[in-house]
């Protein structure tokens, strides 16, 4: 069964966003330093701290232009790191680490993901495979003290664009734990009707999704609304192609929970209807293969 989580990105109040979700018994919110221009996890302490059962991702990765000069000033990032606002070292991940834990106000982070590793990448897939590995390490170490219980990649273009893939994340993971059981836990990427590659690769058995769970990793789809620029993009006949009578929402949110292999998938929303809506579609008979292959192919035809 797929689970429903937030996530809060596009949240226009990460507050109520989060109330709604927890009082309707989500098991995870997604959040992010740089979410809301930097306030999102501060604001939702609170409702983390009434539900203690609720498991937290966070990320290390990107940074506002604020968290960028502290950081610095923290002599944790370089110069060249500050301007582009992305980081992943491992003084760094120590660092944001600390930070995200005193702003959700949890001694502990169910799951922590590196942001977008690929951002900026030059094309030296080494070099970029060899950073990962030292955040891992880094990650290692904080799950060895308890702060970090699992870790993971959340990228919108990492395995799209080739940069690294599900086992060389594993073989990264493996080497930085010691040969002891590794701490990566989860992947997370965009699922939708526009992201609709890693859907036909996951129904061809291919790509990062099976990958991951034959890892036994947890993968989180996000962006299944694209931002909500999805809602505008169906019309009527679409909707009713993929289920008939379905509305906009609920026609894309059923393309995106039927990819077979996901764990779950983030929603962002501040309202409580819009939330049942999504949880109803979760919660309903999924599309089949076959069915799900005509809706790519109609989307995406195959050349």
């Amino acid at each position: 069964m797929t689970l429903l989580g937030l996530g809060t990105y596009r949240s226009r109040d990460a507050v109520t966003s989060a109330t709604i979700a927890a009082a309707a018994g989500c098991p995870l919110i997604d959040t992010a330093p740089v979410y809301g221009h930097g306030t999102h996890q501060a604001a939702i302490s609170p409702v983390l701290r009434a539900h203690p059962r609720m498991r937290i991702a966070t990320k290390v990765g990107h940074m506002t232009a604020d968290q960028a000069r502290a950081a610095l000033y923290s002599r944790v990032i370089s110069e060249a790191e500050a301007l582009r606002r992305h980081s992943i070292a491992p003084d760094y991940v120590h660092y944001q680490v600390a930070m995200n834990c005193a702003e959700v106000q949890r001694d502990q982070l169910d799951l922590v993901y590196l942001h977008n590793p690929e951002h900026r990448h030059s094309g030296d897939r080494d070099a970029l495979l060899a950073r990962l590995r030292s955040a891992f390490v880094a990650l290692e170490d904080l799950r060895d003290t308890g702060t970090v219980l699992g870790y993971g990649v959340a990228t919108w273009n990492g395995f799209r664009d080739g940069a690294f893939s599900v086992r060389e994340l594993v073989k990264l993971a493996e080497e930085a734990s010691g040969g002891g059981e590794a701490g990566l836990r989860a992947i997370q990427l965009p699922v939708s009707m526009v992201e609709i590659g890693p859907i036909r690769q996951a129904l061809a058995g291919d790509g990062p999704i099976p990958a991951a769970g034959q890892a036994g990793l947890e993968v989180w789809g996000s962006a299944p609304l694209h931002g909500g620029e999805l809602l505008g993009r169906i019309n009527e006949g679409l909707a009713d192609y993929v289920a008939f009578g379905a509305t906009n929402a609920q026609a894309a949110l059923m393309v995106a929970v039927s990819t077979p292999g996901l764990t779950g998938l983030l929603l962002s929303t501040g309202s409580a209807d819009h939330w049942r809506e999504a949880a109803d579609v979760v919660d309903s008979p999924q599309l089949p293969p076959l069915r799900l292959k005509e809706i790519c192919d109609l989307l995406q035809p195959v050349s």
